[in-house]
């Protein structure tokens, strides 16, 4: 093994003496990862014990050895794999070294060439010629040594590892030969580039590609200059912040003020583990940046604390596990709702995709029905079916826009809008949202809050969900959107579009018994503090509760009747007066007073001129009286009960097609001279429109004019036209069901109102019985009793 120091120096005649003569023949010492050039003296540190007995050898004889460098360290030392050009050097001195090595101070003497050996193993001999070193001269010559000169002296200049004492010797050095040789030995270069340089007898190339092994040996030491300037510079500015701060923190400690430097750390923490996409944690770390250089005095301070809090506490990748076990989701909502099947299959659907497709995005859906038929309990019912976490928000009366994507930052007191206030607060990305009363918006100089749920409420556009303060897009995809209402008019039309509609209608007198018995009345017991043996309400109570005390598609109201008995149970076993109520029939008068509500329907249609009718309202099906009475007069027809213009039309085209009809009823042509008609539906409060009445008032006009009484137990809808005909109209679903609820048998329905009857309950469709007409006619034949025609 060989070793060597990186201090060399030229070798000048007279420091060492006068150099010896070199023989034919010298023994070789190949090397590996040094090279040697003449007039270097050079260490050489030699740990192999065969070749320190070569050294010995040679230093009994003239202390001059060859040095010849190995093209490859595999291969050993053969003739083959030493290059031919070597360096004799002379021993100057040998010593031992500590560690049982020699080391060697040795002096090279000239180029040689290798043209013969001998030898086996370490013991190695050569003859070997002598190179000359010859002086060339010339302009070109000249030229090379200038630049080779100036080009070492910037290295000089620049490495730190090169003696400044060098540029000295170089410019003392006259023959080029030896300057390259001396440059060659002090560059930062591999053994093979130097091997190029000996091997090169001509001294004008030698000093060409030393040339070019010194300009890139220059480029790189600018490079590194450059890049550690660059380097002390961080450090430097690194070193003054640092020492900045530092007194920073010892004023404001001074002066009593917080440490800000945890808090900023404490953020740094929050931003890596937020889970935030690439645009959101950019803009986290370029806001705190902009913090930890603003001083906690400043008013922009708490805003930007702020908005990180904002940023780092939404839940970016908190999801929660969806349950999708159908039978445990069934039996859930079942346990929660009675009936609403329709609604409870969309769910159990979804969950089934969800199942097969973990991707798939939460569906939106929009409950439409009258109050108090559970469409807001449903949702938190879905939310606990499907295992998520339910966030509840009503729209009713909105009419800010910022309420749905948030306040600017600009703003004094600026938040983000309900949508994310409520993703952060529920703490995952994946809960069911319900937007209650999204019928009720409104809209005003500040904007329409309709248009700003298009983004939310559209699955193609919700996953970068922008809110005005956050800046950044949040993922709305995973979030299952509910909202509800109770009429659909209202809703804007590209609103209505992003929606599934799912209609919930109103429940009839055995719907509402078996509610009450399921889930009010226990309910009911529970916040009254009522043990289950203490109060009880039997079948035909409840019924009645819901006949004389209840007018309603829901059963809120019904639930607050049950809890008055209940409250009223309550103080009475508190008082010590009762240990158990049964509440029956002829005793919930004393909990609940006089009854409400009367079946009016068989009085009223026991006179002639009155018929019953079935409407569509915002809170479900209703029935609806109309009466018509005549007087001596010749004003023409009145129309009270605050009727819409539609409906007053409807009363017109009555009156036109019986007026055009009279003599098939044996009505004289003068009766309507002599006469003013006034039709009237009570209820005067109450605004009524539409033309789904058009059959009745015809039919409770002729049963005034005709003298005939209209059958009590029919109920009729549809609307009229100049020639008698019966036109379909809506609501078909909720009108059957409030016919149901007051006692209707007979229903009249337009016949192309057919296929609406698929969607009435199949309960409710057994208890009726449905006569289809196209004609006013075949109204008046089924409905009007001894009716005697011409």
């Amino acid at each position: 093994m060989y070793d060597e120091s990186d201090s060399k120096h030229i070798f000048q005649p007279g420091d060492f003496g006068e150099p010896p003569d070199i023989p034919d023949e010298l023994p070789i010492l190949p090397v590996a990862n040094i090279l040697i050039f003449p007039y270097v003296v050079a260490p050489l540190v030699i740990t192999d014990e065969e070749r320190m007995s070569m050294i010995n050898d040679a230093l009994s004889e003239r202390k001059i050895v060859g040095l010849f460098a190995l093209k490859s360290k595999e291969d050993g030392a053969v003739r083959s794999n030493l290059h031919d050009i070597g360096t004799a050097v002379l021993i100057l001195k040998m010593f031992r070294i500590p560690d049982g090595n020699m080391g060697l101070l040795i002096q090279g003497l000239s180029r040689i060439e290798l043209q013969e050996i001998r030898g086996e193993g370490t013991h190695l001999r050569g003859h070997v010629r002598l190179i000359p070193e010859s002086v060339q001269k010339g302009v070109k010559v000249e030229a090379l040594v200038r630049e080779v000169s100036e080009i070492f002296q910037e290295i000089v200049d620049i490495s730190p590892l090169l003696p400044d004492e060098l540029s000295a010797i170089v410019n003392n050095i006259e023959n080029p030969g030896r300057l390259a040789d001396l440059i060659a030995s002090n560059l930062k270069i591999d053994v093979a580039k130097r091997q190029t340089i000996l091997s090169t007898i001509n001294v004008e190339d030698r000093l060409i590609k030393l040339l070019v092994f010194l300009n890139r040996e220059l480029e790189l030491l600018k490079l590194g200059s450059k890049i550690q300037s660059e380097v002390k510079s961080k450090i430097e500015d690194g070193q003054k912040e640092y020492f900045l701060r530092e007194q920073m923190k010892a004023i404001q400690k001074e002066l009593g003020d917080k440490d800000d430097t945890a808090e900023i750390d404490e953020l740094k923490e929050k931003i890596k583990q937020a889970g935030m996409p690439a645009e959101a944690e950019e803009q986290a770390e370029k806001e705190l940046e902009r913090l930890s250089r603003m001083p906690p005095q400043a008013a922009e301070y708490t805003v930007s604390r702020t908005y990180l809090d904002w940023l780092t506490g939404l839940p970016w990748s908190v999801s929660t596990d969806d349950t999708l076990n159908l039978q445990e989701a069934a039996t859930i909502l079942n346990e929660d709702h009675y009936n609403l099947q329709d609604v409870k299959d969309r769910i159990l659907e979804f969950l089934a995709v969800r199942k097969l497709k973990e991707t798939s995005k939460g569906p939106i859906l929009c409950f439409v029905g009258p109050p108090g038929v559970g469409k807001t309990s449903l949702g938190q019912s879905i939310a606990r079916a499907m295992g998520r976490r339910f966030i509840r928000y009503s729209l009713g009366g909105m009419r800010d826009e910022a309420e749905i994507r948030g306040h600017r930052r600009t703003y004094i007191g600026s938040l983000p809008g309900r949508i994310i206030q409520g993703i952060k607060k529920c703490g995952s990305n994946n809960p069911v949202f319900m937007l209650d009363e999204v019928d009720k918006i409104g809209a005003d100089f500040r904007g329409d809050p309709a248009s700003a749920l298009l983004e939310v409420l559209d699955p193609a556009q919700n996953d970068s969900f922008s809110d005005h303060y956050l800046e950044v897009s949040f993922d709305l995809s995973k979030v299952m959107f509910i909202t509800t209402a109770n009429i659909l008019d209202p809703i804007p039309q590209p609103l209505l579009d992003r929606m599934e509609v799912i209609r919930i209608p109103g429940y009839i007198m055995e719907d509402k018994v078996e509610i009450a018995r399921k889930y009010l009345i226990p309910r009911q017991k529970e916040e009254n503090g009522l043990k289950k043996n203490q109060i009880s309400f039997p079948v035909t109570t409840v019924r009645k509760i819901v006949a004389e005390y209840t007018r309603e598609a829901g059963v809120r109201n019904l639930e607050r009747e049950i809890g008055s008995c209940c409250r009223k149970v309550a103080r009475s076993i508190a008082e010590g007066k009762k240990t158990a109520v049964k509440v029956t029939p002829e005793t919930v008068i004393e909990y609940l007073g006089p009854r409400k509500y009367f079946s009016e329907i068989a009085d009223r249609t026991s006179h002639i001129g009155v018929a019953t009718g079935l409407a569509w309202t915002p809170v479900g099906g209703v029935i609806l009286f109309v009466e018509a009475t005549a007087m001596p007069g010749n004003k023409g027809m009145v129309l009270t009960g605050q009727l819409g213009n539609v409906m007053k039309e409807s009363a017109q085209a009555a009156l036109s097609y019986f007026r055009s009809k009279a003599g098939r009823w044996d009505v004289s042509d003068d009766y309507f001279k002599k006469h003013d008609i006034h039709i009237h539906i009570p209820e005067g409060a109450t605004p009524k429109d539409g033309p789904s009445a058009g059959v009745t008032m015809s039919t409770a006009l002729i049963s005034l004019v005709t003298g005939r009484a209209v059958r009590h137990n029919f109920a009729m809808t549809g609307e009229i036209t100049l020639q008698g005909k019966v036109l379909p109209v809506g609501g078909i679903k909720e009108k059957m069901l409030a016919a149901r609820r007051a006692g209707i048998t007979h229903v009249i329905l337009p016949a192309k109102n057919e296929k609406d009857l698929e969607e009435i309950p199949e309960n409710v469709r057994k208890k009726l019985t449905f006569h289809l007409v196209e004609h006013i006619e075949e109204v008046l034949d089924l409905v009007l009793m001894n009716k005697k025609k011409r």
